[in-house]
């Protein structure tokens, strides 16, 4: 999803180009992403390559690794560990947060099929940040507080959150797994490692 970059279209169609500062701090990471795509369809286009391009929302679960720096792992940790839960800015930005293994059947069904166009794998519910952290802190169980910080990332998205229909027509996929029932089994999985 990192190719739409921090999108004026909401939600993410595939056929939206996206909105990249390609000189600002996350520039590199979001064109990489772009630049990858337009290899892929490059060799598809030129070379026949056989090909498939999935993008990508937020992703959490199981495995993930419990000092991974992303905002599913780092709120878990911290309410299991009794720390204050770090908001960055206000908490009103927006992500979709989608199960890891409804990811994994999406990109099964792209696998399968001959669609060499990007299809958008992700949840399109959206949830603010600040949403998330006092869901992990209920669900967890934690006293620990909600603490806002300064936001840092220039150029970070408001809001990210996949139009599916593609994927929906194309693949008959969409996700099956609540936000509250995939983070019930992480949470479960991180406080089994973190004993």
């Amino acid at each position: 999803s990192e190719v739409y970059g921090d999108p004026l279209v909401h939600p993410q169609p595939e056929t939206y180009w996206g909105n990249v500062n390609p000189i600002g701090v996350r520039g590199v990471y979001d064109e990489a992403k772009r630049y990858a795509e337009s290899l892929v369809m490059a060799y598809h286009r030129y070379k026949g390559a056989d090909t498939r391009i999935v993008r990508i929302f937020n992703t959490y679960g199981e495995r993930m690794r419990l000092d991974d720096g992303r905002v599913v792992p780092n709120f878990v940790c911290q309410a299991l560990r009794g720390e204050p839960i770090t908001v960055y800015g206000d908490g009103s930005q927006t992500r979709s947060f989608g199960y890891v293994a409804d990811l994994i059947e999406g990109i099964w069904r792209l696998a399968h099929t001959d669609y060499h166009e990007p299809v958008n794998i992700g949840n399109p519910e959206e949830h603010t940040i600040l949403e998330l952290a006092q869901l992990i802190k209920q669900l967890t169980g934690s006293d620990s507080p909600i603490v806002f910080t300064e936001y840092l990332t220039p150029d970070d998205p408001k809001q990210r959150c996949p139009d599916i229909t593609r994927a929906r027509q194309i693949l008959g996929w969409e996700p099956k797994t609540s936000l509250e029932e995939g983070l019930r089994r992480t949470i479960e999985y991180f406080r089994a490692r973190m004993v």
